[in-house]
């Protein structure tokens, strides 16, 4: 078979194939000032065994769920608890759930160890020790969700402990995650070779006026960044290497990194709504939150839904992106909705069609996670205030208990291999532009074809 007909063929199976179903909790532990917020005991799951075999009945074999630090080894490294994820682990090893084991969840670490300081890398990969002998059956971990968004809301603005608002403070934590996530990794295979690292972060991409292309080119070459770093790519000919250095990173912090390449056995992309963004010096058009800039400009900073719908790119187009840098699998890990429910199903079909549209374009795309099961709380002020405002996912805990919404029936179908198209409400999302059709880039569309030359 030659080349062309054996990469024709490997398209032919990519257009059959659909991604698994996977779910996910909402789980952070976040600091602000001295005060740690808890998703789990916010939403009652720490007390509600039983959610676990709502989530089974949903069809979910696959869960991402919380074996945070800062839950089981608050106030000291050796004095744990592990009654809590005894129950919990040991429900979902019997209801047949794979558990992908959340170690930091949008955590600065528990308060001797936080991650502006260097207890937080020796002290993660010690806890990752624990945990992969204790529960030597899980074979897949994400040490430190999102470590790049972690660090912006940490380091570069100030939302999160330890408050930085400087490139300094940013990159310090940022290189501080990654290399706890090679350590944490390195101690969880010496009992476990074959464990997966599944490396979440947030992808989206900046749009922006002719003025501040400069502005949307830096964010645009950061999105990348922690999976870079992880793959072992930030060298001196790399595009952030200078930004990196300019901003405090040592050249032996950075060379650690490509010594000790630890690249994602599944690429993780979580991807909102709100994931694309746009940035406009005309602020006056834009409400005064969105308002920002750097040394150069004042501009706004606003989700690209709302300022040009037609041009967003998709996440069709992002997913190829992703995997025309690296070439590894991937799996859609989070992709939530705050709205009623008839645009998150919307919500959720689109990021199921366009998941399937980068696997028929080449793409290795593992899976698409239902997040969050349980909804979430405060987020829609990043968790900086607790006001209780609830966002319901799949279930809806408004009256205390988990309440399925429509959103079970339409994941329970898809779970039993219905077409997304039969299971979406008529009508477009209120994000969905006549205009656009969220199919690959002309770009990208050349950029795949050599796949099948």
């Amino acid at each position: 078979m030659s080349n062309r007909q054996r990469n024709r063929t490997n398209l032919y199976v990519s257009q059959q194939k659909k991604p698994d179903l996977w779910g996910g909790l909402e789980c952070t532990v976040n600091r602000v000032g001295d005060v740690y917020q808890d998703q789990v005991k916010r939403g009652g799951h720490q007390d509600r065994l039983s959610d676990l075999d709502l989530i089974a009945d949903l069809g979910i074999s696959t869960l991402r769920y919380p074996v945070l630090w800062e839950r089981a080894a608050p106030e000291h490294p050796d004095k744990l608890d592990w009654s809590w994820t005894d129950e919990r682990l040991n429900r979902l090893r019997e209801l047949g759930i794979r558990p992908i084991a959340g170690l930091v969840h949008h955590g600065c670490g528990p308060a001797y160890a936080t991650y502006d300081q260097p207890e937080f890398e020796h002290g993660l990969a010690h806890y990752a020790r624990q945990v992969a002998e204790r529960y030597p059956w899980i074979n897949a971990y994400t040490p430190v969700n999102e470590p790049l968004t972690t660090a912006r809301f940490g380091g570069l603005y100030g939302h999160w402990y330890p408050h930085g608002k400087s490139g300094k403070a940013f990159v310090d934590i940022l290189l501080r995650e990654c290399r706890a996530t090679v350590r944490a990794m390195a101690e969880i295979r010496k009992v476990r070779p074959d464990a997966q690292l599944i490396q979440t972060d947030d992808l989206g991409k900046t749009h922006s006026t002719p003025l501040l292309s400069y502005q949307a080119e830096l964010e645009n070459e950061r999105r990348w960044l922690s999976w870079d770093l992880l793959c072992g790519r930030v060298v001196p000919h790399h595009p952030l290497w200078d930004y990196l250095r300019w901003s405090g990173a040592g050249e032996a912090d950075l060379w650690f990194l490509v010594e000790n390449a630890c690249p994602p056995s599944v690429i993780g992309v979580n991807h909102y709504v709100t994931s694309e963004r746009y940035l406009d010096e005309n602020m006056g058009a834009y409400p005064d939150r969105t308002h920002g800039g750097n040394k150069r400009h004042r501009y706004a900073d606003t989700e690209m839904v709302r300022a040009c719908p037609e041009h967003r790119t998709g996440l069709g187009s992002l997913l190829v992106e992703a995997w025309e840098r690296y070439g590894l699998p991937i799996a859609v890990t989070e992709a939530h909705l705050g709205d009623c429910e008839d645009e998150q199903m919307r919500w959720l079909g689109e990021v199921w069609q366009q998941a399937q549209l980068a696997t028929d374009a080449g793409a290795d795309i593992q899976a698409v996670t239902v997040w969050a099961l349980l909804g979430m709380y405060d987020w829609h002020c990043l968790l900086t205030r607790q006001e209780d405002r609830h966002e319901p996912g799949v279930f809806n805990l408004s009256s205390g208990k988990p309440e399925p919404t429509r959103l079970a029936p339409m994941i329970r179908r898809l779970a039993a291999g219905e077409p997304v198209e039969s299971l979406i409400p008529p009508g477009r999302g209120w994000w969905q532009s006549a205009k656009s059709t969220l199919q690959l880039t002309p770009s990208l569309k050349q950029a795949v074809s050599h796949f099948f030359e």
